[in-house]
């Protein structure tokens, strides 16, 4: 048996989706998003005088970074406890959401401790707190998914929390906030809902609904995503935004698979986005994964399907839109990389690696990580 929830109660689409805001029912909103674009365009004025026109009060908790810590999620607890919100409204990248769905489950659930996450048990469903995600990248797919993904500092990792409660009630996708990425950004999200997508359609838990949305995703961001990345018009914008979202709504059903595991132990350790990270290790791992024959015939159906060799088609996209080849190639000094290498190896077969297709063991991870980092794509293919 399997319970499929494909998102909250709904999706807002189409110009100016934010004024969706209006039908909610609100008092006391307490804003989480990032450092500085939201305001810069415009973004947070249009949300606060959406939220004064309803006459609805408001607090802004802003300056959530990339790979945010559970210190951020205990800092904006804080506080909620003093404003005592009725809704949390998370807007812009992965980071400032995935805080705004920590922080409002365990302010409403305060008996539960977020700094030992393997002991935590996850309630299914908020009963006080609205959520509301408001994505201004395309590629999380944060803003439908079960998932809270929280750097642990003294772990050097990265985590992802999970359960039904962290599904946002709403998810408002106004490509309006997405005209304001820079490209670096545009790439870098826009490969990590790709990967999303591919790793959830040769993952073994797939099913009939979520393999429709996978296959529309990869379709839709093989096609868009570099028109989005070299004009960024707002109907390539809108494209990747929505498509984004359809490889979220996938994945939270099914499951990821090693490219995550990767991103999450070496996002937990450098100075490096989910996404970049992602989008550097995709080629390798479908490389390694493609030795199993059921991946391998999934990987032949989706090639029939976008016209092209998956694996090939990624590795050129990457090019198109400035993803380097390799983790030295991004900038990692080798030194950094070498160091505490271990620990490096063991983080990476945590997490999503646990649901890699194709199992993987401490050698091949060794094998895969130095491939990643130096380049050699050759290290992982299938000798015949």
């Amino acid at each position: 048996m399997k319970e499929i929830k494909l998102h909250g109660n709904s999706i807002i689409i189409g110009k100016n989706s934010l004024d969706y805001i209006k039908e909610l029912q609100i008092k006391r909103a307490f804003i989480i998003t990032g450092g500085s674009a939201m305001f810069k365009n415009g973004a947070i004025d249009r949300i606060t005088n959406i939220l004064k026109d309803i006459n609805a009060e408001y607090e802004i908790f802003s300056g959530v970074k990339k790979n945010p810590s559970i210190n951020t999620v205990m800092d904006a607890i804080e506080k909620m406890k003093q404003f005592q919100p009725d809704t949390v409204m998370g807007i812009g990248g992965g980071s400032p959401i995935d805080v705004a769905k920590a922080a409002a489950l365990f302010y409403e659930y305060p008996e539960l401790d977020i700094k030992n996450p393997d002991s935590l048990i996850l309630p299914k469903r908020r009963k006080k707190i609205k959520l509301i995600a408001i994505p201004s990248t395309s590629g999380t797919g944060t803003e439908v998914t079960r998932a809270s993904v929280l750097t642990y500092e003294e772990m050097n990792l990265k985590i992802g929390l999970k359960c039904d409660a962290f599904i946002p009630d709403v998810a408002i996708l106004d490509a309006d906030l997405t005209l304001s990425m820079p490209k670096s950004i545009v790439a870098e999200t826009g490969m990590d809902a790709l990967t999303h997508a591919v790793e959830c359609y040769i993952n073994k838990n797939i099913d009939e609904f979520t393999e429709v949305l996978a296959e529309g995703a990869i379709k839709g961001l093989i096609k868009y995503l570099p028109l989005s990345y070299e004009h960024g018009d707002y109907e390539f914008r809108e494209k990747v935004h929505i498509y984004s979202t359809m490889a979220g709504s996938a994945f939270s059903n099914v499951g990821l698979g090693m490219a995550h595991g990767i991103s999450h132990a070496l996002g937990g350790r450098f100075d490096l986005s989910h996404g970049l990270l992602n989008a550097i290790a995709l080629p390798y791992v479908l490389l390694f994964n493609s030795r199993d024959e059921g991946v391998k015939e999934r990987l032949n159906n989706i090639s029939n399907v976008i016209g092209s060799d998956i694996i090939e088609e990624i590795i050129e996209l990457n090019k198109k839109i400035g993803i380097p080849l390799s983790l030295k190639d991004a900038g990692l000094r080798e030194e950094e990389f070498l160091k505490d290498f271990k620990l490096l190896v063991e983080n990476s077969m945590k997490g999503s690696t646990r649901v890699n297709p194709v199992k993987v063991t401490i050698d091949d991870m060794i094998i895969i990580l130095k491939a990643i980092y130096y380049g050699r794509l050759e290290d992982l293919k299938i000798q015949s």
